[in-house]
């Protein structure tokens, strides 16, 4: 597939998907961290090795939220699925929100997350029920942050690399996890320096794209350095209005070690056809 073509494919996916279903309000909120004495360490260095710790952890389970607020009116996506950090692989299945009546104008989208790429199906717009939609990550001026709806969870691990600045909040429960809880920014441009192979690409096209690099955000680890929550706030620049979207992110892990079977699609399942914008 020809780098062109995959522009203008990435383009139409973050129109459709993205910037054209702004019908609907559903917030989520985070939990609030009791006080507590600080670790021992450098919040920063703790929260820049948070990704190498989920790639020894192996796996989990994963559930994400993305919550965008344009003209005055407040969206949430929603996706749910496994990841295996080794590999780089995962599969979510994200359901768009309901339009003003109720009702949704879209099945279920299932993702596959790889490397440098994200599949999906189930994309409407003129693609066939049994193909699949490619997109190169490194092509979209998101890095596919934002594109599919859902952060990869290990890209939301990934833009720690580039903490710059982090305090401890304090410790609290999560799902019935003691977890320490942190805030911080980070730099995407020096996230994708220290990124791993696969996820440079991405995230230094993010750097580029967004209307900042820099990146608020608050996370969890457990005991064992494990993200058990993160929640990033992105300011995304969608190519149909001058203002930019105010984007948070949340990417919940647990069951750590959970069973991870992902098989990207054959080339004959790919569609190669053209996507009608939305």
């Amino acid at each position: 597939m020809a780098e062109q073509q995959q522009r203008r494919w990435g383009t139409v996916v973050v129109a459709g998907l993205v910037a054209g279903i702004c019908a609907g309000a559903a917030g989520c909120s985070g939990s609030g961290a009791a006080a507590d004495d600080a670790p021992a360490g450098d919040p920063v260095e703790a929260l820049r090795r948070a990704a190498d710790t989920l790639v020894r952890a192996g796996s989990s389970k994963a559930r994400t939220s993305m919550e965008m607020a344009t003209g005055g009116t407040r969206v949430t996506i929603r996706g749910e699925g496994v990841y295996d950090y080794r590999k780089q692989l995962g599969r979510l299945r994200v359901v768009l929100p309901q339009d003003p009546a109720g009702t949704s104008r879209h099945r279920p989208i299932t993702e596959l997350l790889a490397p440098g790429a994200l599949f999906m199906k189930n994309r409407g717009a003129g693609v066939p029920a049994d193909k699949w939609v490619r997109v190169e990550t490194a092509t979209l001026s998101d890095g596919n942050l934002v594109t599919g709806g859902a952060t990869d969870p290990y890209a939301a691990a990934e833009v720690l690399r580039g903490t710059r600045t982090a305090t401890y909040v304090g410790r609290t429960e999560l799902a019935g996890t003691e977890v320490r809880h942190y805030r911080g920014t980070a730099d995407l441009a020096a996230a994708a320096e220290e990124a791993s192979e696969g996820g440079r690409g991405s995230l230094g096209a993010a750097a580029k794209g967004f209307a900042t690099a820099a990146v608020p955000f608050d996370v969890y680890l457990d005991d064992e350095g494990r993200i058990r929550k993160v929640r990033h706030r992105f300011s995304f620049v969608n190519g149909r209005q001058a203002e930019a979207v105010a984007v948070a992110s949340t990417t919940l892990l647990y069951d750590f070690g959970a069973p991870v079977d992902v098989r990207l699609p054959a080339a004959r399942d790919i569609y190669a056809g053209r996507i009608a914008e939305e």
